[in-house]
């Protein structure tokens, strides 16, 4: 890696921070694609890609989830109950769980809903929200292959409830595929006793070692995201769409990303050193050349294997970083070259 005017190869440093800002950038960019589809093509279309996204996400990861994390052993409910708080507290998300009985497991999200970040939550439609559980709660018992399991909502953060809070339960019937996700409000969930929290071995991390779990969990919304919108609308304006939330989100976040990698200035050169640090923080092999405010960056981990046209998706990716540049000083540049094998950027003034 090359991190000097001469480009002599150094070592980068990665900190906590490097990996936090690729996490927050990311998760901010899929809240800000939800309220960007919401905003430009009504909340049927937003809440369309929220069941396609994490429908997408559920048939790659929950079944091999439960085996990593050994819970394919457990009665269903108990199961889908623990693997919802297990990986999303792996992803730095706030989440309880509280056992009743083998056929009942309650699951709760409590606020800050990460997920509709600050201010964003006032612009999220019920039926948006509620496309999440439809996209992976209710399809649980569908992959495990037991018709019988369904999860119940009983509370709504955008409704103002106190968190995002349900239970799996088995049933003694099988369900139809409209009874899979049934809301409850009047029901609540029993009190969190912290003592009977199953224990998380990640709570005893290094820091940096947390940041890189959170740093994935954050990309794989970006991976998804891709084909996905890809395959609900027309590919200029899936295109479009992904591109205006990206370049919001870069220039909103620019002082955030710069704080947690520790980079300070406002020149090119400062703007191409964070650059690096955050390619780097992905997991990507990347030099820089900081005399002339290049970062080249060979191949593209954050999209291998994803089944999208690289050209197209390079296209969607890119304005988070425009938008950032421009943040980082309105009268710079940042100019990109795609190969296929590597990326070119060049920051000028």
């Amino acid at each position: 890696m090359r991190e000097s005017g001469n480009a002599t190869a150094v070592s980068a440093g990665l900190q906590a921070g490097d990996y936090k800002a690729v996490s927050t950038l990311y998760n901010a960019l899929m809240t800000g694609l939800v309220l960007t589809l919401v905003s430009q093509r009504g909340a049927a279309d937003a809440a369309d890609f929220v069941v396609a996204h994490f429908r997408h996400q559920h048939l790659e990861k929950f079944l091999p989830g439960l085996k990593k994390l050994g819970l394919d052993g457990l009665p269903h409910a108990v199961a889908c109950a623990q693997y919802h708080y297990f990986s999303n507290a792996l992803g730095g998300v706030k989440t309880e769980y509280i056992p009743e009985s083998d056929k009942k497991a309650w699951v709760r999200y409590p606020p800050p809903r990460w997920i509709w970040q600050g201010t964003a939550i006032c612009g999220v439609p019920r039926q948006v929200n509620e496309a999440m559980l439809h996209g992976w709660h209710g399809h649980n018992g569908v992959s495990l292959g037991n018709p019988r399991l369904g999860f119940v909502c009983t509370g709504q953060t955008v409704l103002g409830d106190p968190g995002l809070e349900g239970y799996y339960f088995e049933y003694d019937h099988e369900l139809s595929s409209a009874e899979r996700v049934r809301f409850a409000p009047d029901e609540r969930c029993p009190p969190l006793d912290p003592a009977a929290q199953p224990r998380l071995d990640s709570a005893s991390w290094p820091a940096e070692r947390r940041m890189r779990v959170e740093r994935s969990y954050a990309a794989e919304y970006v991976r998804t995201l891709m084909p996905v919108m890809r395959a609900l609308f027309p590919a200029e304006a899936a295109q479009a769409l992904i591109g205006r939330a990206g370049r919001l989100i870069g220039l909103q976040f620019r002082d955030e990303a710069a704080r947690l990698t520790g980079v300070e200035g406002r020149d090119a050169r400062a703007f191409a050193r964070m650059l690096h640090r955050l390619a780097l923080a992905h997991g990507e092999t990347a030099e820089l050349d900081e005399g002339s405010a290049t970062v080249t960056q060979t191949g593209w981990r954050l999209m291998d294997g994803v089944a999208v046209d690289p050209d197209w998706a390079f296209a969607a990716w890119k304005p988070l970083w425009e938008g950032m540049c421009a943040a980082h000083d309105r009268f710079l540049s940042l100019d990109s070259e795609f190969r296929g094998d590597a990326i070119v950027w060049r920051v000028r003034s």
